[in-house]
């Protein structure tokens, strides 16, 4: 969802939309234009859309709930009138809920008629999905589809990004809100860890039988260091772990012998991991970290999951240069769905969840936003 470029050059890209659709759209007026007209306000980053001149300003305010005695607090963003609700799921980034392009991204989702409720998820805060946001994203789903007034007709899903995508479809799940997750929206999402991990490490991913190679982003590895420090056993290690990671965040070439020198085993054994570049090396490196890590993996991890009870309609977005998750986790993660619950769309110009499409695949996402209005209505 960041967007690097100036509001003037996304409203360009908003008027592109606007040529290349419109053909389309005066032979299916409705919910065709209603998608031109979200693409085309998303795309301007909270600058003047049409959109914004046909909506009033949606409600957002702070609220608190809680399900069985487990307390959270979060923002309920109201239009005028609700056609469906759901629960946007923040993304790995400090501001959570208060992120200027979440807030953004949750006032569009408003003004096109749904209730949204971001829940303040203090470890995605923290830049690390953990196994606890499973039952926060569930709680968070079942209050929001207990309110008829937000979720009309029970017509309610989720939105989730990147590895809060992993959490989501997990909560959609379990068994107290299985049967109520009408749709979900994920993008640049995961279906194996230890293949994204292998990505992240060495550029290495599979399409099919061939193995393909794209540069990841180097944050990747250096975010995997800081927020895995804590669950090394050695308060030194946790320390030193942490601090490597940060220091290689702010410089890739900063020098770190002295930290090296001062892990334990278990300390050089996650550093081993993170700035090995064979793909061939993967599994071992992967096997020697510490177990605690490996139990949180696979506790997040949807591969070897039964993906068949899920009842959701499941809508799959990724960007083919995504430089964190590679497109070929959202292939998989298609194929372990149901046939008749999942629509696949793979985009270029899309760069992880930063919506920053080229010409060509406008037409794409124009097709994206309008199977989620539909899901909206309830005929998805």
């Amino acid at each position: 969802m960041r967007r690097r470029k100036t509001t003037g050059r996304l409203r360009i890209k908003a008027m592109a939309v606007l040529l290349l659709v419109a053909a389309v759209v005066a032979c299916a007026p409705g919910r065709g234009y209603e998608a031109l007209l979200v693409l085309a306000d998303i795309a301007a980053a909270g600058g003047d859309s049409r959109l914004q001149r046909r909506t009033a300003p949606p409600q957002r305010r702070t609220i608190e709930f809680a399900v069985e005695g487990r307390a959270y607090n979060g923002d309920l963003y109201l239009p005028a009138a609700v056609r469906a609700g759901v629960v946007l799921v923040p993304g790995l980034a400090e501001g959570g809920k208060d992120d200027p392009r979440l807030v953004a991204f949750a006032t569009t989702l408003a003004r096109a008629r749904f209730a949204v409720l971001v829940p303040d998820l203090a470890e995605l805060r923290r830049l690390r999905v953990s196994p606890d946001n499973i039952i926060e994203v569930a709680d968070a789903f079942s209050w929001l589809s207990e309110q008829p007034e937000l979720s009309p007709a029970g017509r309610a899903g989720l939105v989730a990004f990147s590895y809060a995508a992993g959490p989501a479809l997990l909560a959609a799940l379990e068994e107290p809100i299985r049967e109520r997750v009408r749709f979900i929206l994920a993008v640049g999402g995961y279906h194996d860890l230890r293949r994204v991990l292998k990505f992240l490490t060495t550029g290495f991913y599979r399409v099919a039988d061939e193995e393909r190679y794209r540069k990841p982003e180097a944050y990747g590895r250096w975010a995997f260091l800081i927020t895995n420090a804590e669950h090394m056993s050695d308060p030194r290690d946790r320390t030193l772990v942490a601090r490597l990671g940060e220091r290689r965040q702010a410089d890739a070439d900063a020098p770190v012998d002295d930290l090296l020198a001062e892990l334990t085993p278990a300390g050089l054994a996650i550093w081993n991991f993170v700035t090995n570049t064979d793909p061939g090396r993967v599994a071992p490196l992967l096997a020697a970290l510490p177990e605690e890590i490996l139990e949180e993996m696979t506790a997040l991890n949807l591969a070897g999951r039964d993906m068949s009870r899920l009842r959701a309609q499941v809508l799959l977005l990724h960007g083919y240069e995504d430089p964190m998750i590679p497109f070929s986790e959202s292939l998989a993660l298609a194929g372990a769905l149901p046939e008749d619950r999942v629509q696949l769309f793979l985009v270029h110009g899309l760069q992880h969840v930063d919506i920053e499409p080229g010409l060509p695949d406008r037409w794409r996402l124009w097709r994206v936003v309008r199977a989620f209005l539909a899901a909206r209505d309830g005929v998805l």
